[in-house]
């Protein structure tokens, strides 16, 4: 393994050289005791080593076998991998081009239902948008009872203190604005992607008032319109009812005593009120806290003037319902900008679960031949041509190239990555059957 030594802002850091990019592991972005906003980090002794990858937040498979607790995504996305584990997870992954100058840049949010997830999994990778010349950014933030967390006796001299994982979000987009340069990328040109809570969250980033107008464009997976819709933001007095029962499961009697209890405690305290609550889908979302999510800025009114992508599978949850809300927010943003909708119908090979929630990812990143699936030369087609669309995206605000048909940006007809990809109608026939018959809604 070749190193590479580069001078940033925040100091010297190794990274590794692959010869046609560059990739640095690891890199802590900001520090945070539990519960409190991060602090950027803006210096360092001697010269960082980012050739290992940090650590994720602390989540079920970190006290538990993966491969038993969430078997599905285990061997679809981390069979054979290792992963460490850490309430100070907040570190990012740079990948770039060799000798990179004023390129785009793509930050990846990654999703997994605000409890888990990480950002660099098999699936995951910046190493093909690398050797496109875009400079790809995957971060690791707070997640579960760690990361979002809020309750009304939460606060501090500004008021409710919540949405740590966000917090994290924003702080390591504002570390990439403040050092991106060094590593090749164009600070005032970026890009953001997440899919599913990954989406949700750059929602809520693109309309906040605390980041308002730092990004050229969004690509949003499974996920686009749900904080806006079924999924609104609460306030912490509505889902006091979950950390209650945490508050109780821990033994305490108040929610500041758990910032101090073992973290496995403080888990397992919140998975079991999970477990007990009914609403704890809802209740472990995003909150309104006034700074980063205010009463309004969740609003269909207050959706940014910027190009956006957003596309569904056709298995994707229940898929009638994301057909719907997709739908819904697409008419909302085509008064005011481009949008350009997806839906990903292609039944991927190996078992007949046909295209599930966060399938398309594996295309997306060029990542096919980390599956276990007998993907075969049609997917690979697949790939590169939702790869380039979404690269020109990146480079352009526009998905259109040479590798796809014309995608119109008026969100009326979707392009239909399949075996004959074109832009065509949503198929709802298709949509409600798979709500009701296939097994990839369960995932």
């Amino acid at each position: 393994m070749n190193n590479i030594e580069i001078k940033t802002p925040c100091g010297n850091i190794k990274g590794i050289d692959n010869n046609d990019y560059v990739e640095f592991r690891g890199i802590k972005y900001a520090n945070a005791d539990r519960w409190e906003y991060p602090t950027q980090i803006t210096s360092w002794d001697g010269t960082y080593d980012a050739t290992e990858f940090g650590e994720c937040s602390y989540q079920r498979r970190g006290f538990e076998d993966d491969a038993t607790c969430n078997a599905f995504y285990h061997k679809e996305f981390r069979k054979g991998m290792t992963f460490k584990y850490s309430e100070d997870c907040q570190f990012l992954n740079i990948y770039a081009p060799k000798n990179a100058k004023d390129c785009p840049v793509l930050i990846y949010i990654h999703g997994g239902s605000f409890t888990g997830g990480s950002s660099n999994e098999g699936h995951l990778s910046g190493v093909e948008y690398a050797k496109n010349g875009i400079v790809c950014v995957t971060i690791n933030y707070r997640l579960n009872a760690f990361g979002f967390v809020a309750h009304p006796d939460l606060k501090d001299e500004n008021g409710i203190k919540a949405n740590f994982g966000l917090y994290d979000q924003l702080t390591a987009i504002k570390w990439v604005k403040d050092n991106i340069d060094s590593f090749g990328g164009k600070a005032n040109n970026i890009v953001l992607m997440g899919q599913s809570a990954g989406a949700m969250s750059i929602d809520i980033l693109i309309s906040s008032p605390l980041c308002k107008g730092w990004f050229k464009g969004a690509i949003m997976m499974s996920g686009a319109g749900l904080m806006r819709t079924i999924s609104k933001p609460l306030t912490p007095k509505k889902i006091t009812r979950l950390w209650d029962l945490a508050i109780k499961n821990a033994g305490k009697t108040n929610i500041n005593e758990l910032k101090d209890i073992d973290k496995r405690d403080l888990f397992y305290a919140w998975l079991d009120a999970c477990k007990e609550d009914k609403l704890s889908i809802i209740d472990t979302l995003p909150v309104v806290d006034g700074k980063m999510i205010t009463s309004d800025s969740m609003r269909m009114d207050n959706i940014p003037d910027i190009p956006i992508i957003i596309g569904v599978t056709c298995t994707d949850m229940i898929p009638i319902v994301m057909e719907a809300l997709t739908k819904s927010y697409v008419k909302r943003i085509t008064k005011y900008n481009k949008c350009y909708v997806y839906n990903f119908n292609r039944n991927l090979p190996g078992d007949n679960l046909g295209a599930w929630h966060s399938c398309d990812l594996l295309y997306a990143f060029k990542t096919l031949k980390n599956n276990w699936r007998p993907f075969e030369e049609i997917d690979y087609k697949i790939s590169h041509e939702i790869f380039s669309a979404f690269s020109s995206f990146v480079k352009t605000g526009d998905p259109n190239c040479a590798e796809i048909p014309h995608w119109s940006s008026d969100g009326k007809t979707p392009m239909r990555f399949c075996e004959n990809t074109a832009s065509m109608p949503w198929d709802t026939k298709l949509l409600l059957k798979n709500t009701f018959s296939n097994n990839g809604a369960e995932f």
